[in-house]
């Protein structure tokens, strides 16, 4: 599985959250804890916004432990809302349009874990993405696929409602097929203004998602980068966290029909 950083609040360096803590989102590309795989080194990438409505991106095919770009733009990058990402493939080969973060317009996505037997449905599911939005289709991976099949759903403006549509809509095709293995998901959604992420899975054990409020903002990760494991409270499995821009949490349930 892989792992990812989100962070909202008042503008700080990407540095403060992505790669200074001590079990940081580099620190974890090679040593994760709560993965099923402690290396995560098939890629990585970051997503920030600035003075553009639309968010820049970096995504790299090195790991990010070697990655000195990464590291200097982490530095170097003040943003509100930004998110970091660190790969283990799944699906889809090694390659930077498999990278995350997505994006489209506004848009960021990332996502940690899988649609369990993809390559046996891959046709079925890359049908359910719009025709007005297939040619952003730049990767194989079952990641894209989620996050654009979610935009044909109105992501932009029901996030809760598009999501639980294309999860229940991926449950069904596996069902329809017989594909029996689960599909988990942990993913980050943003339009520059709110964040939310979400955490389900098929078989009711969802990747680990957790979150934390700083000084300056909100953290939602895959795993606590730090050893402040007491300012760390877990996503409930099942539910979807989203931080709005003056800061406050709501966590409600996300149960896609099965």
């Amino acid at each position: 599985m892989c792992r990812f950083v989100a962070y909202s609040g008042e503008p700080v360096f990407l540095a403060t959250q992505l790669s200074d803590p001590t079990h940081s989102l580099i620190s974890q590309s090679r040593a994760a804890l709560e993965s099923m795989y402690t290396v995560n080194g098939d890629g990585c990438g970051i997503g920030w916004y600035g003075e553009r409505q639309e968010p820049g991106r970096y995504r790299s095919l090195r790991p990010a432990w070697g990655d000195a770009n990464l590291l200097s733009l982490c530095q170097q990058i003040r943003a509100p809302i930004f998110a970091g990402h660190i790969r283990a493939a799944t699906s889809g080969e090694v390659a930077t349009a498999n990278c995350h973060p997505f994006a489209v317009g506004r848009h960021l996505f990332l996502h940690n874990g899988e649609i369990g037997g993809f390559s046996r449905i891959r046709r079925t599911i890359e049908a359910m993405i719009p025709d007005t939005l297939y040619g952003e289709r730049k990767g194989g991976s079952d990641s894209e696929a989620i996050f654009l099949i979610a935009l044909g759903h109105g992501l932009e403006s029901d996030p809760a409602r598009a999501m639980a549509a294309t999860l229940s809509d991926i449950v069904a095709v596996k069902q329809e097929q017989g594909v029996e293995e689960p599909v988990y998901f942990a993913g980050v959604h943003t339009d520059g203004e709110r964040l939310h992420a979400f955490r389900w899975a098929s078989n009711h054990r969802g990747p680990t998602l957790y979150y934390r409020n700083t000084d300056s903002g909100v953290v939602i990760a895959s795993e606590p980068y730090d050893q402040d494991h007491d300012g760390w409270k877990p996503v409930p499995e099942d539910s979807m966290i989203t931080v709005s821009p003056d800061r406050a949490i709501e966590i409600q349930p996300f149960l896609p029909s099965q």
